[in-house]
């Protein structure tokens, strides 16, 4: 067999996927669209463009390049995208610091990815000021300060102030090439027992899912699509999985782009309107409580597109969202992967007459974007059938996954056992290939050999007027092992859980829910969030078993 190797001529330019490369059309193309910051503060990506060289010139100067690990502590901010793309261009590592954690798992963090620098807003100063003697991998600190005053807070001694360091920084960062397989950020996993864990991505990975996801968001014919003309305001924290990537999506298409600092409802709900956003993501959590803003009743929300992640959208949510104009979707992934791995836009022709807003269709994880290979298979490994029924855990790969967990091997290792991510997820693929997932392979509830989607019974308790939350559990049972507790959260004092027991029952009835899964329902004043917004179910199994 013939074997035919490329040549490469001496003087070509091989082009490595660097992550400075998404900014390569901005000068010629975008230099005169926007960023805006919580209102306060508009840039043009021209200025944009000459405030990342001339952060990538004041960590050079400092001697920060490869090897080094550069942490951001800040809210949602033209700062942090800056950051986004100057310490990759240098080499270092952006270590995205999760500020939601306890104090005692943030210096976990810092001290495990080993930072050598640290930017932190002013509102985590006294943070810092706790830590002082015990991050002995870090040797500079940058304040970032929405303030007028340039006194430096008490609290903390920074070695210099993050506007002033660039106003004296030359504004002409000389780029290099390296290795597009070197690490470009790290960030922590929640929710999990012990020690968060430490994700990481090469630039490769980076600029691999940006074009991917790209692809997967552009190329709609009409819903759920991202082009040049839309406005985009993230309401995923930043320190989350680079904020699901979309930061990167935006920038290198040349979208404008909001970034709203700390989220408050109304001061959310205030932007979308005054800088008509019309893309955003976030968790159902997040989007409940913007939906529960009374200000929400008061702006036309009509162009806004949103995609739901980090945990299954319900249809009641979708339901109100629709009702109110949005085009509401699910998409799905992980830390660990990127994140995104499919997006559930509405394919028109496949929509049921009977159902005008494709709620069904919206509430699904989705179908894959470019370049994954997502298969939901049997303990053996073995692929299911995708009749959207067989169920198994969703398992993948695609060019952008962790490669593991930094300095965990055993972990990394049962990770990827068998050649495939495991996503830890169970859910069944349609012909049409929408995923749908149907629970966490640790959520779902075991009683007496029936495995019951939590899922499922959160979706159908949402259905009952007056219930704004669910959780659904499994509780130990000395004779079934488990059995299903919903608990519900309700602003009205009138609600009625005899109520939200019959919706179960009639379900049961109708042979759409097995009798085995009727739970019990208890009304509760708050349900705990993770973090990033999730449900908090280790800590509720705690709590109530």
């Amino acid at each position: 067999m013939t074997e035919y190797n490329i040549e490469k001529t001496e003087s070509a330019y091989a082009y490595p996927l660097l992550i400075r490369h998404l900014l390569s059309r901005l000068n010629a193309q975008h230099s005169d669209q926007e960023i805006v910051y919580a209102n306060d503060r508009r840039l043009t990506y021209g200025e944009f463009f000459d405030r990342v060289g001339r952060l990538a010139c004041v960590l050079k100067q400092w001697g920060i390049g490869p090897g080094d690990t550069v942490a951001v502590m800040d809210w949602d901010s033209h700062r942090y995208l800056e950051c986004f793309f100057a310490v990759p261009m240098i080499g270092a590592v952006l270590h995205t610091i999760n500020i939601r954690l306890a104090p005692e798992q943030i210096l976990y963090t810092v001290n495990h990815a080993r930072d050598t620098v640290i930017l932190a807003h002013d509102d985590f100063s006294p943070l810092l000021s706790a830590f002082e003697g015990k991050m002995p991998s870090v040797k500079r600190t940058i304040r970032l300060t929405d303030s007028v005053d340039p006194a430096m807070p008490d609290s903390h001694s920074f070695d210099g102030e993050y506007e002033s360091l660039l106003a004296q920084a030359p504004g002409d960062y000389q780029v290099q090439d390296f290795d597009e397989n070197i690490r470009a950020t790290t960030f922590y996993t929640t929710g999990t027992t012990g020690n968060p864990k430490g994700v990481y991505f090469s630039q490769r990975q980076i600029v691999l899912h940006t074009l991917g996801l790209s692809v997967g968001l552009t190329s709609a014919v009409g819903q759920g699509r991202l082009h040049l003309e839309d406005v985009y305001m993230p309401i995923t924290p930043m320190f989350h999985v680079h904020a699901w990537g979309v930061p990167y999506v935006a920038t290198m298409l040349g979208v404008k782009q909001i970034y709203p600092g700390r989220y408050e409802p109304e001061k959310l709900l205030r932007l979308i309107e005054k800088e008509n956003v019309t893309f955003s993501h976030c968790v159902p959590t997040i989007l409940h409580m913007l939906l529960s803003d009374p200000a929400a009743e008061r702006v036309d929300l009509s162009q806004w597109k949103v995609i739901i992640g980090g945990s299954a959208l319900p249809p009641a949510l979708a339901k109100r969202a629709r009702d109110l104009g949005i085009d509401v979707f699910g998409g799905y992934g992980m830390s660990e992967t990127c994140p995104v791995l499919t997006l559930a836009q509405v394919d028109l022709d496949a929509a049921s007459m009977n159902d005008p807003d494709q709620l069904d269709l919206r509430c699904k994880a989705g179908r894959a974007v470019p370049l994954v290979d997502l298969q939901v298979v049997d303990s053996a490994l073995h692929t299911l059938p995708r009749d959207g029924q067989t169920t198994g855990e969703v398992v993948v790969r695609a060019p952008w996954l962790t490669q593991g967990y930094l300095d965990d091997p055993e972990r990394s290792e049962e990770l990827w056992d068998g050649g495939y991510l495991h996503t830890g997820d169970i859910g069944h693929i349609d012909t049409a290939g929408y995923l749908k997932v149907t629970d966490r392979m640790k959520d779902v509830i075991k009683s007496g050999g029936e495995w019951i989607s939590s899922i499922e019974l959160e979706d159908i308790a949402l259905t009952c007027e007056g219930v704004s939350e669910a959780a659904a559990v499994g509780i130990p049972d000395e004779k079934w092992g488990e059995r299903p507790l919903v608990l519900v959260v309700s602003g009205s004092d009138a609600l009625d859980l005899a109520e939200v027991v019959s919706l179960f029952e009639a379900r049961a009835k109708a042979g759409q829910l097995s009798h085995w899964a009727i739970p019990t329902v208890q009304r509760v004043d708050e349900i705990p969030k993770t973090s990033v917004g999730k449900i908090d179910k280790k800590k509720l199994r705690s709590q109530y078993g």
